[in-house]
């Protein structure tokens, strides 16, 4: 396997000297930063024919927000690193455009679209912001998709949210989401989340079925879930753009072909992890609820208020978010062509 990515039979580094790179995800080993982490390293590293070396920081050995995180990529003590976009958002407050409820149907339109150009236009305006210190390298997935989580009933309609305590991050676009749904929003720490769940003081949340089971949720009640996957959960991966641009062209390659391998294991990851952790959910005594088309298109336009927010009110929102519109219907009049190619 690995002799199959070997580029050339000595080291691209003329004088023998090997790179190090220092890759860190705050998580842990069962998430699917890491599946993508361990992917890149092998690819890089059998890529380069050992000139590159990937080291792995899993957890907060190095940092522990996406602000300090950042901080050190800017500085260069970190070569790589991943965030959430609400990890991102308090020095790249336009990267929440990923939040943005109903704006991708599903995964082969997000995969699509964060495989284009809105990426390339993100890019920009992240060196922009930070002096050409940060460069975004690819987008890809961890956690699937949100869903509306509760400990109190089944959520078909929106109105079925009015009066839920929903868990949010703090920042902004979330929770202006969840006020225009008609729910409450209340901000918690992640740690003290379950707590929260058995002691009342949150009714529900808004994740992906694979933290809702890695975090045993439903112990503390959570037991409805309705799978309206409002939002893609991207993930950022970051990397120093001084170190990046200091390799010759070879390495820049194996660099960029090692997060595209990277980005195709985090698609790939939450798929396989959610098969699981739906039965687990619903063996548990959980409910499923899948809303139907029209029940759909009452969210989305009750969500759309969101959308004129996120223009108001964030540096940058006109042009990350119409470049994401555009990406968006670009690849579905691609797939509408293809499904005209292949269904007949």
């Amino acid at each position: 396997m690995i002799a199959a990515y070997t580029m050339t039979s000595t080291p691209v580094f003329a004088d023998g000297h090997v790179m190090t790179l220092r890759a860190t995800a705050n998580s842990n080993e069962n998430d699917e930063d890491y599946d993508g982490l361990v992917v890149f390293k092998n690819y890089v590293e059998a890529a380069s024919n050992g000139a590159i070396e990937v080291e792995l920081f899993i957890g907060t050995q190095l940092c522990s927000t996406g602000a300090e995180c950042l901080e050190g990529v800017s500085e260069g003590s970190i070569d790589i690193y991943i965030s959430t976009s609400g990890g991102a958002a308090g020095i790249f407050p336009y990267v929440q455009v990923l939040d943005l409820p109903y704006l991708m149907a599903d995964d082969r339109v997000a995969e699509s679209v964060l495989q284009g150009d809105f990426v390339r236009t993100m890019r920009d305006m992240a060196l922009e912001t930070s002096d050409d210190t940060i460069r975004l390298m690819t987008i890809g997935n961890t956690g699937g998709w949100r869903n509306f989580a509760n400990t109190q009933r089944t959520v078909q309609t929106p109105a079925d949210m009015e009066g839920l305590k929903i868990r949010t991050v703090v920042a902004d676009l979330p929770q202006e989401l969840v006020r225009a749904l008609g729910a409450s929003p209340t901000p918690i720490p992640w740690p003290e989340l379950f707590t929260s769940f058995q002691t009342g003081v949150v009714d529900g949340s808004k994740n992906g079925i694979t933290d809702i089971m890695g975090m045993k949720f439903p112990d503390a009640g959570l037991q409805y879930v309705t799978l309206d996957g409002h939002a893609y959960m991207g993930a950022l991966w970051w990397m120093n753009n001084e170190t990046f641009l200091g390799m010759d062209e070879a390495n820049r390659r194996v660099i960029v072909d090692g997060f595209y391998a990277l980005q195709q294991a985090t698609f790939a990851s939450p798929k396989r992890k959610s098969i699981q952790a739906y039965e687990d959910f619903v063996a548990g005594g959980g409910e499923l609820y899948v809303p139907t088309p029209e029940e759909k298109a009452m969210f989305a336009e009750a969500a759309a208020p969101v959308q004129d927010w996120f223009r108001a009110n964030v540096d940058g929102g006109d042009e990350i978010l119409d470049a994401l519109i555009a990406a968006v219907d670009e690849v579905e009049a691609d797939m509408e062509a293809a499904y005209a190619a292949d269904l007949n």
